[in-house]
């Protein structure tokens, strides 16, 4: 799973962190820490995570291997 924040559109309100605090910290009163290869375990948490942030500055995209069609070129 590949995790994106834009901090250029966080304020710093620490609902992630809050919420999924395996994966996000606040590091002084503005920024944000976070691991951008989050486990798979994590999912829930970082959905709710996203789904909280005011700024909607938090991207949760899985990162899954190619279907075999795609692959092959087969549709």
């Amino acid at each position: 799973m590949r995790l994106v924040v834009d901090l250029n559109r966080c304020q710093g309100y620490a609902q992630c962190a809050f919420l999924a605090p395996d994966v996000f910290a606040m590091h002084g009163d503005e920024g944000l820490l976070y691991d951008p290869e989050a486990d798979e375990a994590q999912r829930e948490k970082l959905a709710q995570a996203a789904a909280a942030c005011p700024v909607q500055a938090i991207l949760v995209d899985s990162v899954d291997a190619a279907p075999a069609e795609a692959v092959s070129g087969e549709r």
